[in-house]
This record gives structure tokens, sequence and C-alpha cells, in this order.
């Protein structure tokens, strides 16, 4: 009553199998192998900003910051700190118009971070137009990130060059709204690569 398979009918199906765990094998491998870039993903998450920090100077807010970003990053605050202030010390990230990047590559961490901080009162930041600063994108980046450091580096950098983006970061009510119009300039800039 039942037929029996045929050799032909059987090695068909082994050879099918087979080519499916090659397959299969090949896109593990991919995965493992393949590193998905941060800069493609969310720098800015809820819980990393500062609505209205108040801080006299550069070494201050970068302290703040780097407090913030400690516990988020399973960093010291010292190691942060220290980062962010060495490259301070080969110049300036104070980018003009009010804005300041400072960033930074550290070991012991596995993605691209962004804090976000609006200064109540304007700082001098050494800014390269010599104007204060008022907003401050810090980015922290795994020491090997290579090119996901600078697309990340890149994409805050088309952010803020936006005029009236700035504008709305200043005039926003709370940290709500400011998360709000952060995550919407990040898909705006990644939507018009």
């Amino acid at each position: 009553m039942f037929a029996r398979k045929s050799k032909s009918s059987t090695n068909s199906q082994s050879v099918s199998s087979e080519c499916l765990s090659q397959e299969s094998s090949s896109q593990e491998r991919k995965s493992m192998t393949k590193r998905e870039p941060s800069a493609s993903s969310n720098l800015i998450q809820e819980g990393h900003l500062i609505a209205n920090l108040e801080a006299v100077n550069k070494k201050q807010a970068i302290t703040e910051l780097a407090k913030l970003a400690a516990p988020i990053t399973g960093l010291s605050e010292h190691v942060i700190f220290d980062v962010l202030f060495a490259r301070e010390k080969l110049g300036t990230t104070g980018v003009g118009h009010g804005i300041a990047i400072p960033h930074g590559k550290v070991e012991n961490v596995d993605k691209v971070y962004g804090f976000f901080a609006r200064i109540e009162q304007p700082i001098d930041f050494e800014a390269i137009d010599e104007k204060p600063v008022d907003l401050l994108f810090m980015m922290l980046a795994p020491h090997d990130a290579g090119a996901d450091h600078l697309k990340a580096l890149a994409k805050i950098s088309r952010m803020f060059r936006e005029k009236a983006f700035c504008e709305k970061l200043r005039g926003a009510p709370d940290a709500k709204t400011l998360y709000a119009l952060l995550s919407e300039g990040e898909k705006n800039v990644e939507a018009a690569n």
C-alpha cells in the first residue's frame, strides 16, 4: 500500500537538505561576523538627557554628562571625563552656533552611546566661533568602532546643522519633548540618506 521511496528520490531529498544546511550555516557565519552599524540605531535613549543642565563651564558640563553616562555605560565617571577632556585638549568640540559635540572612544562598551544636555545659561566652550554653548551632544564609542564612530558623528553633525531643529531644542518645555525632537531628528537624517 505504501510506496517505497526510490533511491533517486532519497538522494534528491538528501541533496536538498544538504543545500539548506549549507545555506543556513553560511547565514549564521555572516550574522556572527557582520556587526550592525550603531549609527543606524537611535543614539539617544529616553534616559540619556538633561533638560536643564546647570553648569558654569566646560569642565562642569562634561562632568555632569559623565555622571549621567556612567551607570548607563557601565564605565566610571572618571574614565568618561578623562577620555572626553583628553579629546578637548586636541581641539575644541564646540562646533559653533551654540553647539558642542564632545566625543571619545572608550574600552568596554559594545555600541555607540549618545547623551544630550541643554545648558540653562550658555557657557564658554572655546567654540570655533567663540560663541557660548547651550546645546551639548556627547558621544561615546567603542575603542574599535572605526566607521560606526564616524557615521554617528556625521549623523549628529547633520542634525545640529539645521537651525530650525536647534531652535526647537532650545524652546522645548521638558525632557520628554527634547527626547521626541532628538528621535525625530535622527529619523529625518537617516531618511535623507
